[in-house]
């Protein structure tokens, strides 16, 4: 683990370790936000899920301000329905990517009775926070192939291919399929901050041996890691600039105030979000209003509030 800045970002490498929150029977390993590391670049959520057989993913109708939703799956299918009238399977290889902007409720619905894959969440700068959602899927991405790695690019720009999902900060992300004996040099952006989550297999990472469950975070002036798979593996690694913003996470929320939360939670709860065309069936209930105590908080620095 690397001594903090002055703002208490790491200097070097730091394992994080996930927790496990299962949705039903399906396993889900939550790996960001944690105490231990709130945030990378932009990216403030990610849960690694399953995989599993026969406990397919259902998430009923439920909202979300001021974030992008990014879906990838390594098997199984997810119908994905929304409130602007979107209405779209994503398989394997391809990216549901979601921006929440004011305002949007999704469900989630998976088929076929198997479930494993990634759902991040991307914050919205203050600029873009309160615009217009939008959703777009991307049934083909960029990859590239090389030494013993076969690359998809999510988001942003990795190893000279760019991905056609919109940010709006800049972010990368990207999938790596990894061959065994693969011992390969990768290079990072050294002005962001990375981290990479191991999803099957093991992996060697800058030295620190990684299996699904944690986060490897990697602080700004990091221009590459050496990573080392002794069999077939895969990982996904994700980065953008540092978003110093003070944040508050809950529920299904980003914002930048307790009273933006307060005010999202009563709209849920008073019916004052669009409804989702073609599903028979109630919203997730709305959760209790927030504790007063609730506050916004830096990416690094006192812990209180974090998961």
């Amino acid at each position: 683990m690397g001594d903090g800045d002055g703002s208490g970002r790491p200097t070097g490498p730091r394992v994080v370790e996930g927790s496990v929150r299962p949705l039903g029977a399906l396993p889900v390993r939550r790996l960001l936000p944690r105490r231990a590391c709130r945030r990378v670049g932009a990216w403030v959520f990610l849960d690694h899920f399953g995989p599993t057989d026969g406990s397919a993913m259902h998430v009923p109708p439920h909202p979300h301000i001021g974030l992008q939703t990014v879906t990838w799956l390594l098997e199984g299918e997810v119908e994905h329905l929304d409130s602007l009238g979107s209405r779209q399977v994503i398989r394997p290889g391809q990216l549901n990517w979601m921006t929440a902007g004011e305002g949007i409720v999704h469900a989630e619905l998976g088929r076929h009775g198997r479930a494993h894959g990634v759902q991040l969440w991307v914050a919205l700068p203050r600029e873009a926070a309160h615009g217009a959602p939008s959703f777009a899927h991307h049934a083909a991405l960029p990859e590239v192939v090389r030494d013993g790695a076969r690359v998809t690019v999510l988001a942003g720009t990795v190893a000279g291919a760019t991905s056609p999902a919109v940010t709006h900060t800049p972010l990368s992300a990207a999938d790596l399929r990894l061959d065994a004996g693969t011992d390969l040099a990768w290079s990072l952006e050294p002005a962001h901050e990375h981290g990479v989550a191991v999803l099957e297999g093991e992996v060697v990472v800058a030295g620190h041996a990684l299996a699904p469950g944690v986060l490897l975070y990697l602080p700004p002036g990091t221009p590459a890691v050496q990573l080392v798979a002794t069999g077939p593996a895969r990982l996904m690694v994700i980065g953008g600039a540092p978003l110093d913003d003070e944040l508050v996470l809950y529920w299904n929320f980003v914002a930048r105030s307790r009273e933006e939360v307060v005010e999202a939670v009563a709209r849920w709860r008073n019916g004052g979000f669009a409804r989702v065309p073609g599903y028979d069936g109630p919203g997730l209930p709305a959760p209790p209003e927030p504790a007063p105590t609730l506050r916004a908080v830096a990416p690094w620095g006192p812990s209180e509030g974090s998961p």
